[in-house]
């Protein structure tokens, strides 16, 4: 499940709003609206936390890793990136839909394609971008 679907769930479970929730968490409901459709995640640690105490979960099991590597491509390289990440993650978890490997094992694979991604991504601009395009060492 990702971080929205998880959100979403215990969310109702509880019986609250999305204005509920947000009035509660000090969020804006649009921004509880916008998590739980997947639109956009918290880029504050603490605003996973504040939810987490709220719904009664561990932080740590509301946010995850895939979370991060989504909300960082959107951040590069705009929906286009966003939609490249999530279609990833989709494939490359539904390789272990069987439950057949060890979830550190699955995790270390996890991080080894988002770095894969990263660096493809990295080698593409390189490749693809002209040079008086490309951002020399210590430009802003």
């Amino acid at each position: 499940m990702t971080f929205g679907e998880k959100l979403k769930f215990h969310r109702q479970q509880l019986g609250l709003s999305q204005a509920a929730l947000a009035k509660q968490a000090g969020l804006g409901i649009n921004t509880i609206s916008n998590y739980e459709i997947g639109k956009t995640y918290p880029k504050d640690r603490q605003v996973y936390k504040t939810l987490a105490d709220l719904l009664g979960v561990d932080p740590d099991y509301l946010h995850n890793e895939n979370d991060d590597f989504i909300a960082g491509a959107q951040a590069a390289y705009g929906s286009r990136g966003k939609k490249e990440a999530q279609a990833l993650m989709r494939e490359v978890t539904g390789l272990f839909a069987g439950g057949e490997l060890a979830e550190e094992d699955m995790d270390a694979f996890l991080r080894a394609v988002q770095d894969a991604y990263w660096e493809a991504k990295k080698i593409a601009r390189e490749k693809f971008t002209r040079n008086d395009y490309q951002k020399k060492p210590g430009q802003s």
